[in-house]
C-alpha cells in the first residue's frame, strides 16, 4: 500500500521532471541552431514558478478556469497508464485502448475552456487544434491497430515487454514507427505543425487569453504533454528501457530530432496539415497494417 502511494505520486513528479527537462533542452538548442546565447537552462521552471506566484487571476467563467485544471487531470492519468521501469500502476488487459480515449479528454476541455473566454484568436487556434487532431488521429489509429494485431495484446505493458532484447517494433514494422514518429512529431505541436499556437499570426490560438495561475496550470501540462508524447512513443516502438537512464536516453535522442525538424522547417496551413497526415502517414500506415495481417 506505501508502495503504491508513492509511486503514484512519484510517478507524476519523474514525468514533470523528463518534460521540464526537455522543455529546457529546447531553447538552448535552438538558440545554438540560431547562433546565440539563449535563455538561462532553468528558464522554464522560473516562468512556472512565477506565473503560479501571481496574485491577479483574470477568470472568464467556471469552464474558462475549469479548462487548465481538467487538462492538467487528463494528463496525469495518461501518465499512470504508460509504463515507466521500476514503475507499473494502472496497467490491465486493454489499457492501450483506455489511454487512447483520455488522451483526447485533455484537448477538449481546453477548447471548452478557452472558447468561454471569447477571443477570436483562442476561437481560431481551437478550431485549428481540433482539426489537425482530426489529421494525426487516423494514421495513429491504424498504427495502434497494426501493433495490437502483431503482439496479439492491447496491454501496452505486453507490447512494450516483447521487444526486449533489441526485438523493437521500429525494426520489425518499420511503416508504421515512421507513421507514429510523424503523428507523434505533429502532436508535439512543432513545425510545421504548430498552426494552433502561430504566434506570429493568433498570438498562442487558444492561450491567448490565459495568463497568472491559468498559464502556470497550462505550462505544466505543456511539460507533461511532452513526456506523454514521447514515453509512448518510445514503450510502443523502442521496447521502452529497462532503467531510467535508458527511458530518458531514448525520448531525448528522438526528442533532440524534433527540435532540429522544428527549427527549420515552415509552417503549414492547417488544411496542408491534414492533407498531409492523410495522404502519406495513412498510406504508410495503411500498407504497414496489409504487410501484418499477409504474414
Amino acid at each position: 500500500m506505501v508502495r503504491t502511494i508513492l509511486i503514484a505520486i512519484g510517478i507524476p513528479l519523474l514525468a514533470y521532471g523528463f518534460g521540464v527537462s526537455f522543455m529546457m533542452f529546447k531553447r538552448k538548442i535552438a538558440a545554438r541552431i540560431q547562433r546565440r546565447y539563449g535563455p538561462t537552462f532553468i528558464q522554464p521552471l522560473i516562468d512556472t514558478f512565477k506565473l503560479l506566484s501571481k496574485q491577479e487571476n483574470i477568470s472568464h467563467g467556471i469552464m474558462y478556469d475549469l479548462g487548465p485544471i481538467l487538462a492538467l487531470a487528463a494528463s496525469m492519468t495518461v501518465i499512470f497508464f504508460i509504463p515507466i521501469p521500476g514503475m507499473k500502476l494502472m496497467t490491465g488487459s486493454a489499457d492501450l485502448i483506455a489511454l487512447l480515449y483520455i488522451m483526447v479528454i485533455g484537448s477538449l476541455v481546453m477548447a471548452l475552456g478557452a472558447g468561454e473566454s471569447a477571443n477570436p484568436n483562442s476561437t481560431i487556434g481551437i478550431a485549428r487544434a481540433l482539426t489537425l487532431m482530426l489529421g494525426y488521429d487516423l494514421p495513429f489509429v491504424i498504427v495502434v491497430i497494426t501493433l495490437v494485431m502483431k503482439y496479439h495484446t492491447t496491454d501496452l505493458y505486453k507490447i512494450m515487454q516483447m521487444q526486449t532484447g533489441g526485438h523493437w517494433a521500429m525494426w520489425l514494422l518499420p511503416l508504421s514507427a515512421i507513421v507514429g514518429f510523424i503523428v507523434t512529431y505533429g502532436a508535439l505541436g512543432e513545425h510545421p505543425f504548430d498552426v494552433a499556437v502561430a504566434p506570429h499570426e493568433i498570438a498562442t490560438g487558444p492561450m491567448a487569453e490565459y495568463g497568472g495561475k491559468h498559464l502556470g496550470l497550462l505550462m505544466i501540462n505543456h511539460a507533461f504533454h511532452i513526456y506523454i508524447e514521447l514515453a509512448l512513443f518510445v514503450d510502443l516502438f523502442m521496447g521502452g528501457a529497462s532503467n531510467l537512464f535508458y527511458f530518458y536516453a531514448k525520448m531525448f535522442v528522438i526528442f533532440v530530432i524534433y527540435v532540429f525538424f522544428d527549427e527549420v522547417l515552415p509552417r503549414f496551413r492547417v488544411d496542408d496539415a491534414v492533407r498531409f497526415y492523410w495522404r502519406w502517414p495513412t498510406i504508410l500506415a495503411l500498407l504497414g497494417l496489409i504487410i501484418v495481417l499477409v504474414r
